[in-house]
């Protein structure tokens, strides 16, 4: 959609640190980034979901919106996203805030789907993304993240101290630019722990917003 593209770069142009891409994903790579997703991997949390490319295929993958959170920092999408997916929870906050907002009664989630640019984050709020979105994760559930970098973007030493690893599930050479998607899953018998990582302080944080106005 050329709206999309058009509020996708006026995001980007505003906070390119925020922002991993001045256009949304191709349809190839939400293929690719919901390719393990069923119908009973709900519900989902979906981070940075912009204008929403991801969440159209997680609901053709079979996902009820009422099994969807959508976490996303930019105000510029939020209006977008809660007329897009009335059903879904649509939160306004910083990702890095997961472990400190009670969005579920334990850890039932399947799947997190993750947009954020973090090749652009501090190791700091790398960590403490993944600590709140994994402690969430039911056993046996992943953090799927792309990236547009040749590697992962969670260094070894993250994975390490995380107790996670991290496996290519593939790359998508048709979107602009090729991008790769990554499947992050606890390590056996290790439990998620912050180690002598600090974990940031939020810079802001933002209201809740569940329902469309």
């Amino acid at each position: 959609m050329s709206h999309d593209f058009f509020s996708f770069f006026l995001a980007w142009m505003s906070a390119p640190g925020r922002v991993g891409a001045i256009a949304p994903s191709s349809p190839a790579l939400a293929e690719l980034i919901t390719s393990e997703i069923t119908a009973g991997s709900g519900p989902i949390i979906e981070l940075g979901p912009g204008t929403g490319a991801f969440t159209y295929q997680l609901l053709r993958r079979g996902v009820r919106q009422e099994d969807l959170t959508l976490v996303e920092y930019g105000s510029d999408f939020m209006k977008l996203l809660q007329v897009r997916f009335p059903g879904a929870r649509v939160l306004w906050m910083d990702a890095a805030r997961l472990a400190a907002q009670p969005l579920y009664d334990g850890a039932p989630v399947g799947a997190v789907i993750s947009g954020l640019p973090l090749l652009n984050m501090s190791m700091r709020k790398v960590v403490s993304i993944l600590n709140g979105a994994f402690s969430y994760i039911r056993p046996g559930g992943a953090f799927y993240q792309f990236t547009y970098g040749m590697t992962c973007p969670v260094s070894p030493r993250v994975l390490d101290r995380l107790g996670l690893k991290a496996k290519l599930i593939d790359r998508a050479i048709l979107n602009v630019p090729p991008a790769a998607v990554y499947r992050l899953t606890r390590r056996p018998q290790s439990k998620l722990f912050a180690g002598n990582v600090t974990l940031p302080q939020p810079e802001l944080v933002r209201p809740q917003v569940d329902q469309p106005t």
